[in-house]
């Protein structure tokens, strides 16, 4: 079961509609049973329970209408995006991509300028793990109710995890899960190493625009996800379990870098990559 199934079946409106193909175990988080599908590599429950969310419909403007210059702006990206094609943008928005762990955890290393693993942080992978399901589960009640097709159905060009074009043509684009996690990851991460807030944030931006690059997503499911994912993450703070792990997860922040532990990803590489930019691409 892909991240996608799984946030459509624990937290949209119709999620008793939604076909489960593949076997799940169920664990005990916050006096809520949640069925965590045994397929998707990393997934924990989140802090929150799915009534506590905010409501991501609420909170979002309707999708661009069809003569509105939202929707001119949100074609002129896409199409723009095509030109990043098999580019290190491209290959980067690929790996962003990926929200599986222990894949995810260092999506922001370089950022940070520390690792993020299991192994050398373990209260802040579990944190990121267990805000992936809460980021993501927050933009579906719009995500349902919208069900926006995706800019690829429109342009039919590919994208950049092509394994992925049949779930997300079923799955609506309008907000971003992707960039919700994304930038409520950069939320988090800024606040627990303040001195490399600058870096975290311009990395959380770029890991929404990986879903314009990638051609599955439109600018304004972008900027959108990022609103509600402000919002999870104010929501996240009143959690006790939430607020323990975040003083842990600071704590270990500060022990890896008194060790002198670098980065686990090729940040050159990365920086490389984020420089290509749609006007640049040859």
């Amino acid at each position: 079961m892909t991240s996608k199934m799984f946030f459509r079946q624990k937290f949209g409106r119709r999620a008793a509609l939604v076909a489960i193909t593949t076997a799940c175990i169920t664990v005990q988080a916050q006096n809520d049973s949640i069925a965590v599908p045994a397929g998707f590599t990393g997934m924990l429950p989140g802090y929150l329970a799915p009534s506590a969310l905010p409501n991501s419909l609420a909170m979002v403007p309707p999708v661009p209408a069809a003569d509105s210059s939202a929707l001119m702006l949100d074609k002129e990206i896409s199409r723009r995006s095509f030109l990043l094609r098999d580019t290190a943008r491209w290959a980067l928005a690929k790996s962003d991509a990926n929200l599986s762990f222990p894949h995810a955890a260092g999506t922001f290393s370089c950022a940070l300028n520390a690792p993020v693993s299991e192994p050398a942080t373990p209260r802040l992978y579990k944190l990121l793990r267990r805000t992936l399901a809460d980021l993501g589960g927050s933009t579906y009640a719009a995500k349902i109710h919208y069900n926006r097709a995706r800019p690829f159905i429109w342009n039919q060009e590919p994208i950049c995890t092509p394994n992925d074009r049949e779930i997300l043509a079923k799955d609506g684009s309008y907000p971003s899960g992707h960039t919700a996690a994304g930038w409520g990851w950069a939320l988090i991460l800024a606040e627990l190493s303040p001195a490399q807030s600058d870096a975290i944030l311009l990395r959380g931006l770029s890991f929404g625009e990986s879903r314009n690059v990638c051609n599955a997503h439109w600018h304004s499911d972008v900027v959108q996800a990022r609103n509600v994912a402000a919002g999870t993450v104010a929501r996240l703070h009143a959690d006790d379990d939430f607020r323990a792990d975040l003083g842990a997860a600071k704590a270990e922040l500060a022990a890896v870098r008194s060790m002198g532990m670098k980065p686990d990803r090729d940040c050159v590489a990365e920086a490389a990559a984020l420089a290509i930019k749609p006007s640049l691409a040859q």
